[in-house]
C-alpha cells in the first residue's frame, strides 16, 4: 500500500518529505512486527539487541561501553537493560579483571539458545515482511547509507561550529546528542 494511503494525507509537500514520512513509517511498521516476534519469549528489541551484540563477541565478555556502541538505539540504559537479562539467566556479569571499575557481560548458553531459536522464526517473518529482491535490498542500503552520511557529514559541521562558539561542556554534550543522532 502507498504511503499516501496509508497515513491518509493525499500529497506531500516534496519528495524529500515523502521520503522522510516513508522511512519513518516503515520503521514503526517493522518495529511493531519484531515486538510482536519478540513478545511470547518475554524479550525486549533492546535486550534482543544486546544478546546480538554478546553472540558477535562469544565467548570473549564484553564490557557495558563496547555494548552501548553497538546499540542499535544508543540512548537506551544499557545497565538496566543487562541487569534485567542477568536475571532471566540469558547473560552473565562479572567485574572485570583488568579493570576493576568495568563489568564484563557474557551471554549464557540460555541466552545462545534462545537467539537460536529467534533466528529460525525472524528467518521465517523477515521472508513474509519484505517484499524486495536481493538486488532491490542492496540497493535500498545503499541509499539508506548515503542518506546517513550525507546526513552526518552536514549535522557533524554544524554540530562542530556550534560547539567552538560554547565553552560549557554540558551544551556540548547536549549538541552532540542533538546533532549527532538527529539524522531527520
Amino acid at each position: 500500500m502507498k504511503i499516501e494511503e496509508e497515513i491518509k494525507q493525499k500529497q506531500f509537500k516534496s519528495e524529500y518529505h515523502k521520503a522522510m514520512v516513508n522511512i519513518i513509517f516503515t520503521y514503526n511498521w517493522l518495529i511493531k512486527n519484531q515486538v510482536e516476534v519478540l513478545e511470547p519469549y518475554g524479550i525486549t528489541l533492546q535486550q534482543f539487541n544486546i544478546l546480538r551484540i554478546l553472540r558477535g563477541q562469544y565467548p570473549k565478555p564484553s564490557t557495558i561501553k563496547l555494548i552501548k556502541e553497538r546499540m542499535l538505539d544508543r540512548m537506551s540504559d544499557c545497565s538496566r537493560i543487562v541487569e534485567k537479562l542477568r536475571a532471566k539467566k540469558l547473560v552473565e556479569r562479572h567485574l572485570c579483571v583488568k579493570d576493576r571499575r568495568n563489568v564484563d557481560v557474557l551471554i549464557t548458553k540460555k541466552g545462545l539458545a534462545l537467539l537460536k531459536k529467534l533466528d529460525k522464526i525472524f528467518e521465517k517473518s523477515d521472508k513474509n515482511l519484505i517484499a524486495l529482491s536481493d538486488k532491490e535490498l542492496k540497493t535500498f542500503n545503499k541509499l539508506l547509507d548515503k542518506l546517513r552520511r550525507k546526513n552526518l557529514k552536514i549535522k557533524n559541521r554544524d554540530y562542530l561550529n556550534t560547539a567552538d562558539r560554547l565553552n560549557n561542556s554540558t551544551h556540548k554534550r547536549q549538541l552532540n546528542h542533538k546533532h549527532l543522532y538527529n539524522f531527520f
